[in-house]
């Protein structure tokens, strides 16, 4: 680049994703007089997806806008939670996130969830034909165009991943209502109608199912549902609406 110089900072939050030398606060940045805000902000790194407020000498602008000469630049991070206009609020994950999509879909989260690797185009392109939100630490794919929305997950851990999209929007919780495995509404299901699908051992033991509309799968409170049952607990103490968790099936 060879043109105006501006001065450009990022918030706190967002310095992560750029070069070293730019996350003290604001440095000057050399454009090349044509290229938009958002093209420049991405050029450096910070997916568009997690800048917030683009503020040019104190007032908001656009990603369309092009920086002149003298202007001071701060990128802002998202609000949370996070709005996400014109659909009802619902994720795609990527291969990498397998973990997350299920703990969501334990909270009754609709999270859709691809289990191979379909490349980038076609993820970002299912994003858009579905109008599902698009979690990814995968900072390129967030920048690709034909994205319809996405968010960077921030943790390589389940736990903080969980609180991190939480968090960010907020999305109502019903837990005990999906199928961690294909993200079905599940029914309750009477014990005869599931008896060919389970275990002589877990007939004898238990009453109470739960099947997937979608996948047939059956759920019952088997070995791990302390631990599960925690996790829940814990998300609606932090997350919920202040009302007691429903009985799991």
């Amino acid at each position: 680049m060879n043109g105006p110089e501006i001065q450009l900072s990022f918030a706190p939050g967002l310095r992560l994703f750029v070069a070293a030398d730019r996350r003290a606060g604001a440095t000057t940045v050399v454009t090349d007089g044509t290229s938009s805000l958002g093209h420049l902000v991405e050029s450096l790194g910070v997916p568009l997806t997690e800048a917030g407020r683009l503020l040019v000498d104190g007032r908001p602008v656009p990603p369309s806008h092009v920086p002149a000469a003298g202007e001071t630049v701060e990128v802002a991070g998202v609000e949370r939670p996070q709005e996400v206009p014109g659909a009802p609020l619902r994720f795609l994950l990527d291969v990498h996130l397998g973990t997350l999509a299920r703990r969501l879909r334990l909270l009754g989260v609709d999270a859709a969830y691809e289990s191979e690797d379909i490349g980038d185009p076609a993820l970002a392109a299912l994003s858009a034909k579905e109008r599902r939100v698009l979690l990814s630490r995968d900072r390129g794919l967030l920048r690709r165009r034909e994205l319809w929305a996405g968010a960077y997950v921030y943790s390589d851990r389940p736990d903080d991943q969980l609180r991190d999209v939480l968090g960010r929007f907020a999305p109502p919780l019903a837990p005990w209502t999906r199928c961690t495995a294909c993200n079905g509404p599940l029914a309750e299901a009477d014990k005869d109608a599931v008896r060919e699908r389970i275990e002589q051992g877990t007939e004898n033991t238990y009453d109470v199912f739960a099947q997937c509309t979608a996948c047939a799968r059956v759920y019952w409170r088997g070995a791990h549902h302390a631990r599960l049952e925690a996790i829940v607990t814990d998300a609606l103490r932090e997350f919920g609406d202040g009302a007691p968790a429903p009985a799991a099936p």
